[in-house]
């Protein structure tokens, strides 16, 4: 074992001084994730609140006035500006002043009071998918319980025939961060972890000093290992921050194992620095370097299932994430975070992500050799 891993102890050494010395090396792997976990975990947010809304009301009654109050009160509606005609509301969902136009015809309390059918219009701005599924789908419920509680009432009925009870589970709230936030941690470690180990021989090789440890007696084994334990630790040291600005400054709730979610950050950040090293060994230049790791960003940004569900992509899609380590490390973490489950019950990511670091890790290795040889 020590003539496997000879040089291990020297390497580590010089690679631990050169990290602390190098005070821009450990600026890049903790401030920037820092803020990237805290400007993600604002930003990522799909609980739409206070969506501007102008009202075309032709009514002016008390009826059609209660609707307006129903719209608003829902929380995802505010009424910013009342408009006189089809064409102003039309002009201020197309400047961007609103998301959403509601009008109330004239005869709307006339029908209201006849009992036929008063309608209204909703017009919601397509153009951002996200906010428009969510006033589509409130301002259906709206109309809809309002509708219910007058058939209630002229029927002489306190309660409704049928009520479902739906009990959401891990999530009650639904609350955005406590999906986002987890997948956040997976993807800021990607970026710092593996851009550190793939400069450390690209900085041997500029710095001239890669033919010294070509020709020193170390093993292949003990200067990869080495070059990545420094790393290996401050990566542990940036998870546990990140764990603790999860769950102090974004209030997500760990139901499971703080000790498991330290275990899967270990192999998942070995396994992003064993890729950070062979993207190391094949670049030629930092700049090389840069430009792979950052080649990495966005297929797990989009594949991952951080963002999209998975099961909706297209199978080439699909097999892409089934490639890259931040996909089972993410559905690890909302396993663990937000379920409580245990490694027992996700043993199979835990065995993904070691075989794929152990893997990678075994090709640098080879790779060096062949360099050596």
């Amino acid at each position: 074992m020590n003539k496997i891993f000879r040089g291990f102890n020297a390497i580590m050494y010089k690679e631990f001084i050169v990290v602390l010395r190098d005070p821009m090396t450990l600026f890049f792997m903790l401030f920037p994730p820092l803020i990237e976990m805290i400007a993600f975990g604002y930003a990522l947010d799909n609980d739409v609140r206070h969506m501007p809304m102008v009202v075309f009301n032709e009514d002016r009654t008390v009826e059609s006035q209660r609707v307006v109050d129903n719209f608003v009160n829902t929380q995802t509606f505010r009424v910013v500006a009342e408009v006189h005609s089809i064409t102003e509301m039309a002009a201020a969902i197309r400047k961007g002043q609103a998301y959403v136009g509601l009008q109330i015809p004239p005869d709307f309390t006339r029908k209201l009071r006849a009992g036929r059918t008063a309608r209204v219009q909703v017009l919601i701005d397509g153009s951002n998918s996200t906010t428009a599924l969510q006033a589509l789908n409130t301002s259906v419920s709206v109309t809809l319980r309002q509708a219910v509680v007058m058939l209630l009432g002229e029927a002489g009925r306190a309660d409704i025939p049928i009520e479902v009870r739906p009990q959401v589970l891990y999530n009650p709230a639904m609350r955005s961060p406590n999906f986002f936030v987890p997948g956040v941690i997976g993807v800021v470690l990607q970026i710092a972890t593996t851009f550190a180990t793939a400069m450390s021989i690209v900085r041997e090789r500029e710095r001239g000093t890669l033919e010294q440890l070509l020709v020193s007696p170390l093993s292949r084994w003990g200067l990869m290992l080495g070059k990545l334990t420094p790393y290996l630790c401050i990566g542990m040291v940036m998870s546990a921050g990140l764990f603790a600005i999860m769950h102090w400054l974004f209030a997500v709730p760990i139901a499971g194992s703080v000790v498991a979610l330290m275990i899967s950050s270990l192999v998942y950040v070995f396994a992003l620095l064993s890729l950070g090293l062979l993207i190391s060994t094949r670049a030629q230049n930092q700049m090389q370097a840069l430009q792979m790791t950052m080649t990495l960003i966005m297929p797990s940004v989009f594949f991952s299932g951080f963002i999209f569900p998975r099961e909706n992509m297209p199978w080439i899609f699909y097999a892409i994430g089934s490639l890259l380590p931040t996909t089972y490390f993410i559905e690890l973490m909302r396993a663990i975070i937000l379920r409580g489950a245990t490694l027992l019950e996700f043993w199979q990511h835990l065995a993904i992500l070691s075989a794929m670091g152990l893997g990678l890790f075994a090709i640098c290795a080879l790779r060096f050799k062949r360099k050596i040889a």
